[in-house]
């Protein structure tokens, strides 16, 4: 089956990633419209649609700003619920339509997805799979462009 789906803990990501918004705290809007940034560079690179689960105690009421200008799918839990709970809901939904991942540090969380029929993979590897990724995508665009300057330039 195809992955159809990547599933992130919001925070758990955020913190084992401390090049993302350097000196912004963890918590902070800036930190989380940065990951938001980077994960849809991801999802425009891989094709694989993205989710990231934010718990949402604390936030203030309304839309977040980074959901109105992005294809990544930004939830937050509400009040009573967390986002590891949310994430197993949605592993549970999508199990019929192809595997999911769920990227989290929390090892407990990882069990219970695996245990739901899902994948999981630690953010640390998850890291290095968007790195390789990007870096990847750049290299390419830098080989379109200089294929594209040779091809403009034989032109004249």
């Amino acid at each position: 089956m195809a992955l159809v789906r990547i599933l992130v803990d919001g925070y758990s990501l955020l913190h084992n990633w401390p090049e993302l918004a350097a000196g912004r705290a963890r918590h902070s809007a800036a930190a989380r419209d940065a990951l938001i940034r980077q994960l849809t560079l991801y999802q425009d690179a891989t094709g694989t649609p993205v989710t990231v689960f934010f718990d949402g105690v604390g936030l203030p009421v309304g839309k977040p700003s980074a959901s109105d200008s992005t294809i990544v799918e930004v939830l937050y839990s509400r009040l009573g619920q967390t986002a590891d709970q949310m994430i197993e809901r949605a592993v549970h939904r999508f199990a019929p339509y192809g595997e999911v991942l769920a990227v989290t540090d929390d090892h407990a969380e990882r069990d219970t997805v695996i245990s739901l029929g899902g994948n999981a993979a630690s953010c640390w590897n998850f890291i290095r799979d968007v790195e390789t990724a990007l870096a990847g995508l750049g290299d390419d665009i830098r080989h379109h462009n200089r294929r594209e300057r040779h091809r403009f330039q034989r032109r004249k």
